[in-house]
């Protein structure tokens, strides 16, 4: 089943110079070409430009399948106009978005707005069309025209080249599919990295660092104190205050080993280090 596209709604366009009419892309100008391509008339194509310089043309609206906007003669009279183009089904959706995958560049240049002949050839080997053949733009307009494309048709054609020129996911979203839908599909498309010690939800610290570095056998048990320690006697200094002093300090470090918590960790008062 394809995936659901939003529509999308543009403003009209204001009057504009005739110069780029076509389209400013390669891209562009491959829509227009198809546009003229179908159409019977040259003269209708002509009005056609001229109507859509002329700001004539009302907001557009497009969604998969279909271009719509009201277009007005030049007399104000408006009239309902459709473009359509077929959409892709699932297995071509799939086909292309495996091409756009397989090389950075083509999502690259769509994220710059750009459409990549390198892509729109790669889709065609696998058989699927991103822009349309000669023959695939159908019209549709409640004026008395019969041509096809009449000059509304041609108008919106133009008009919607303009807009292929500023961003090609609006062809993606002819085709089928919009933005966001395509981004979600070629992120599903990522490899996922591979899993690393430590990265498993609730691993214990000591066993993701145990798995990275050897650590140390825990130290021997603190036994109880041996004989008072002898001490040489110094310049200047009785032998029994030495004593007492390496005495006061062994017991310290006895103490920390046996109980490394917060209320042996602090350093011990002066007292007990100098008496």
């Amino acid at each position: 089943m394809t995936a659901a596209a939003s529509a999308r709604a543009f403003p009209a366009f204001a009057p504009r110079a005739a110069h780029g009419v076509a389209g400013r892309t390669w891209w562009g100008r491959a829509w227009t070409e198809a546009l003229e391509h179908a159409a019977l008339d040259g003269r209708l194509l002509r009005k056609g430009r001229a109507c859509a310089v002329s700001g004539r043309v009302g907001p557009i609206t497009i969604a998969p399948g279909r271009i719509t906007a009201r277009v007005c003669d030049a007399d104000g009279t408006s009239y309902r106009t459709d473009v359509r183009i077929e959409p892709l089904d699932d297995a071509r959706w799939e086909r292309l978005l495996d091409q756009v995958a397989a090389e950075a560049g083509h999502l690259a240049a769509l994220l710059e707005r750009e459409l990549s002949r390198e892509l729109v050839a790669a889709a065609a080997d696998a058989d699927v069309s991103l822009l349309p053949g000669m023959d695939e733009l159908d019209h549709e307009c409640d004026c008395p025209d019969w041509e096809l494309p009449c000059l509304h048709g041609a108008a919106l054609g133009y008009q919607t080249a303009w807009l292929l020129d500023a961003d090609p996911f609006v062809l993606l979203l002819m085709r089928g599919r919009d933005e966001p839908a395509v981004l979600e599909r070629l992120r599903a498309r990522r490899p996922r990295p591979a899993a690393k010690p430590g990265d498993a939800a609730g691993i214990e610290a000591r066993a993701a660092y145990r798995a990275l570095v050897a650590l140390p056998a825990d130290p021997p048990p603190v036994r109880e104190p041996a004989a008072p320690l002898r001490v040489a006697p110094a310049p200047g200094i009785p032998a029994g205050e030495l004593e007492r002093l390496a005495a006061a300090a062994a017991q310290r470090a006895r103490e920390l080993l046996a109980e490394p918590n917060e209320s042996t960790v602090r350093n011990p008062p002066a007292e007990e280090i100098t008496r």
